[in-house]
């Protein structure tokens, strides 16, 4: 193998929050072979799990047991096909691939920028932002099953919905052609410039958190809701919901995944007390709780 190998390693600098506990083992991979080499060649039935820039993660104090592969800075090519589609591969961040397109005088992917993570996370929950969504541009997708084998996927094989993404689900994405319109090269660069702009005045970019918590109810906004419930500047530990977007929950500098996961089920308690609306996390948790956080 080509990439390394890490041993007990502590998760808390891969995730966007800033917390987490060890993974048993975590690999980097060199490239996207030598990754799927690695996977040929794990135990079978080794629990694995992915993390790109470890947004949308809540990784709890007790970590994760099995094989974590983590892609940042890596699977990170991106190119024209000779079929006129965008391939890019599953490390690549989601604002890369929006200025890559652009740059190629593609219109239709400037909505990725608002998103923190990589495609390969992006391809997993159908991320959105800015009333685009991932899958809307995506034409067919690269997988890689247990065994290492990999194939390409027609978009119709998956059954999309908002922040839901069903079908091959023990495969895993490695990459993606995407589908998209010419347009004018500056007007879509400007665009992302405006999309960028407008994140950055209404979402705390300057403190650890994981992107939105919560999933927009029908017709509503999990936002508003928090905030009616006056829930703005609400802490648990190191925890808080923010005062500039009600739907992030930042980490104050010394918050555990604890504080955080009590926190998001202190809002959903109330939000569902006052409104009756049960918000659904958008937030994926995952490993083990540590026996002495209290819970």
């Amino acid at each position: 193998m080509k990439g390394h190998l890490r041993l007990n390693e502590p998760l808390a600098k891969y995730t966007s929050w800033r917390v987490g506990g060890p993974a048993d083992r975590l690999y980097v991979p060199y490239d996207k072979q030598d990754l799927i080499e690695f996977v040929k060649n794990l135990p079978a039935g080794e629990p694995v799990f992915w993390i790109g820039l470890g947004s949308n993660l809540l990784v709890r104090d007790g970590g994760i047991r099995g094989t974590v592969i983590n892609t940042k800075g890596r699977l990170k090519q991106i190119r024209m096909a000779d079929t006129g589609l965008v391939y890019a591969e599953a490390g690549v961040p989601c604002a890369h691939v929006a200025r890559f397109c652009g740059d190629q005088g593609l219109v239709g992917a400037e909505f990725l920028a608002g998103i923190p993570g990589t495609l390969g996370g992006a391809l997993k929950m159908n991320a959105g932002a800015f009333g685009g969504e991932t899958w809307g541009i995506v034409h067919s997708v690269e997988m890689l099953d247990a065994a290492g084998h990999a194939a390409v996927r027609a978009r119709d094989e998956f059954s999309v919905g908002y922040r839901s993404v069903k079908g091959h689900d023990d495969e895993w994405f490695l990459a993606a052609h995407l589908q998209l319109e010419s347009g004018d090269a500056e007007t879509s660069q400007q665009k992302i410039k405006e999309l960028l702009e407008k994140r950055n005045r209404t979402q705390p970019t300057n403190q650890p958190s994981c992107g939105s918590v919560f999933k927009n109810p029908p017709g509503d906004y999990a936002a508003r809701l928090i905030e009616a419930a006056g829930l703005k500047g609400y802490a648990l530990g190191g925890a808080c919901v923010s005062v500039k977007h009600a739907n992030f929950i930042v980490n104050t500098g010394h918050a555990t995944a604890a504080d955080i996961e009590e926190l998001i089920q202190w809002v959903r308690l109330k939000v569902q007390e006052q409104h009756g609306v049960v918000l659904q996390t958008e937030v994926c948790m995952v490993g083990e709780k540590q026996e002495n956080s209290g819970g």
